[in-house]
């Protein structure tokens, strides 16, 4: 059996049960860093640390808390927050006291949220501010089994017998403790593999989201099984911004535990571009909207600079892109990413001259990032390769505890998800669709048998519902979700994640972007603009000060556009290209339901809701 093999077959029972392992044998060292705003308002963020040991006191008082409440084992505690520092240390004080979270998006409605509560049997909820607290008090007579609210940042809110700080919990716990202080090892050390860990509500397109059920042996599995690829190590520094209550950021606390690095935690997207320089991470995970937005931004910077600007922005991008695939096929071949002499050149020219400024933006110290939740464009994923930044393309669902697949270090395929993690086995049906098997699969839909049974058979093959193929070498490489392929009107079927990836790697103006011709006889295309990238480009074309839906129905707007659709359909099949398009009069968001918290498109939500403008993009036509 070998070492990998061993690390993983031999795991413990829960994360509890290796996170007390980690405050053992590390207690003074650093487990996460996170910022603390001034008292004036004003002025950069100061940050704050917390060891090992200073993380567990607060854990243990969290998990002696909850047992003082009456929590008991896999009985559900929902938490609706933000990501920041208090979600990581009352997940753990959950998962210690052997009870299970159900995680709740803090952008969630009331009614939604009502539900998750309702249908997980939620005892008690650990809410972040006023506003998450407002949504349970509006709806408590739905809720008879939700028997107190905990809230984080007590501000503006009343507590009461039902409603107490955190604060008050973790002093309720300190109690307990000096009273019993074996309680929390005795819970960790009575938790089984099989007990319900965490449910983890999918944000569904249609009707109402269904509840994951992940057990701790998923998390324990993952944790071991991302040390066993090698791709982090105690000296790392993490950057965490992803939501929590997504299992692509939850999934990033289980490794980080078992290898025992540091985590900066920051949930604000606003404030990425102000910490990474003073954070200065070695890895961070993302999903491609954020890559994209990097990219973007960069580009319409060079644009703005000049038609010179312009140019070598775009000379060098093109260096990139093409030094990036000759490295990564050259190591593929020969296990050297050398390239050319003359290629090495021009890309010294251009790593002074754009690349060198881009890699500081990420802080300076950046191995990789590990981008997941949706697929990235290549071209993208190439321009950031040959600029130093190496993107780890994943893969995962939330029903396989999010990392099933991840490139490997140093011999990462742009365009590929990697290869499976150890300890999961994967198979291509015949229909083209992925399945996997092993110890990161759910245990199923919590109160939904039928729904299990669609997607889980009986000897633990997962359906995803997603296509693929297989290199001989086992890289795996995404070709669309299988309810997303187009097939049109005239019987070629189309993948519209592939056109949309193309175009955002085209247009520097893109924010989001829907290619729709199912049964129809043609593709057309919603597009919506970045805001701020519009706004500057508005400013150098006479619309300065223009509202944003001002400036999309502009008509020098849309003929902009229509170059970038143009240059799009020449790399495109003739079936594939965009014969028409509409700009939206704002960009989508999770407000309005458009995407998902993780930044992924809800295609039958826009649909539904511009079907007016895709109605009028084949007026007149006549439909095979």
């Amino acid at each position: 059996m070998s070492d990998t093999q061993t690390l993983i077959e031999n795991r413990p029972p829960s994360v509890a049960t290796l996170f007390l392992e980690r405050v053992a044998a590390t207690p003074d060292a650093e487990a996460y860093r996170f910022p603390v705003p001034p008292a004036s308002g004003e002025g950069p963020d100061g940050w704050k640390s917390l060891t090992w040991a200073q993380a567990a006191e607060r854990v243990q008082a969290i998990a002696a808390g909850l047992i003082e409440l009456g929590v008991r084992p896999e009985e559900r505690v929902a938490l609706a927050s933000a990501t920041r520092v208090e979600w990581i240390l009352v997940d753990l004080g959950i998962l210690c006291a052997g009870a299970a979270t159900t995680t709740v998006y803090p952008q969630t409605n009331a009614d939604e949220s009502a539900y998750i509560l309702s249908d997980s049997q939620s005892r008690v909820l650990v809410a972040e501010n006023a506003e998450q607290v407002a949504k349970a008090v509006e709806r408590r007579a739905e809720l008879p089994e939700l028997t107190r609210v905990v809230v984080v940042d007590p501000a503006g809110v009343e507590t009461d017998d039902w409603v107490i700080s955190l604060a008050e919990l973790e002093r309720r716990g300190a109690a307990r403790l000096a009273e019993e202080p074996g309680l929390i090892k005795e819970r960790v050390a009575a938790i089984t593999k099989d007990q319900l860990a965490t449910l983890i509500y999918t944000s569904g397109t249609t009707g109402r989201p269904k509840g994951v059920r992940l057990p701790h042996d998923c998390w324990a599995y993952m944790a071991k099984a991302i040390a066993a690829t090698g791709l982090v190590s105690g000296e790392d520094v993490q950057y965490l911004w992803l939501p929590l209550a997504h299992v692509f950021g939850k999934v990033l606390t289980s490794g980080q535990i078992e290898v025992g690095h540091v985590t900066a935690v920051d949930g604000r997207v606003d404030k990425i571009i102000d910490n990474l320089p003073v954070v200065r991470p070695t890895y961070m995970a993302a999903v491609p909207r954020i890559f994209e937005k990097v990219y973007n931004g960069v580009a319409a910077k060079a644009k703005a600079g000049g038609g010179a600007k312009y140019k070598i922005f775009q000379w060098a991008a093109g260096v990139a892109r093409e030094y990036a695939k000759v490295a990564q096929d050259n190591f593929r071949r020969t296990g050297t990413a050398s390239v050319p002499f003359g290629l090495g050149a021009k890309h010294k020219v251009a790593d002074a001259l754009v690349y060198a400024k881009i890699r500081e933006a990420f802080g300076g110290n950046l191995r990789a990032c590990v981008s997941g939740s949706a697929a990235l464009a290549p071209e993208i994923g190439y321009f950031f390769s040959g600029a130093g930044i190496h993107i780890l393309e994943g893969y995962g669902l939330t029903e396989s505890s999010a990392a099933s697949f991840v490139n490997p270090g140093e011999a990462y395929r742009t365009g590929t998800v990697g290869k499976p993690l150890p300890g999961t086995e994967v198979r291509i049906a015949d229909d083209g669709e992925i399945l996997l098997r092993g110890p990161g699969i759910m245990q199923g839909y919590h109160n939904l048998p039928e729904k299990t049974a669609e997607v889980l058979e009986a000897d633990g093959w997962f359906h995803t519902g997603d296509i693929g193929e297989l290199s001989p070498d086992g890289y795996l490489r995404i070709t669309d979700r299988k309810k997303d392929l187009i097939k049109t009107s005239g019987g070629k079927y189309i993948a519209p994640a592939e056109v949309e990836g193309q175009f955002k790697a085209v247009c520097p103006y893109v924010s989001n972007i829907l290619v729709h011709g199912a049964d129809r006889n043609y593709c057309t295309a919603l597009i919506a603009l970045d805001e701020a990238a519009i706004t500057t480009w508005a400013a150098e074309n006479g619309m300065e000060g223009k509202p944003y839906a001002e400036i999309v129905a502009a008509p020098a707007t849309v003929e902009m556009v229509d170059g970038y659709v143009k240059q799009l359909n020449e790399g495109l099949q003739r079936w594939q290209t965009i014969k028409k398009f509409r700009l939206l009069p704002r960009d989508l968001d999770v407000e309005h339901g458009e995407i998902t918290p993780s930044l992924k498109l809800k295609r039958p939500v826009v649909e539904r809701e511009y079907k007016h403008l895709i109605d009028e993009m084949y007026e007149g036509t006549r439909e095979a």
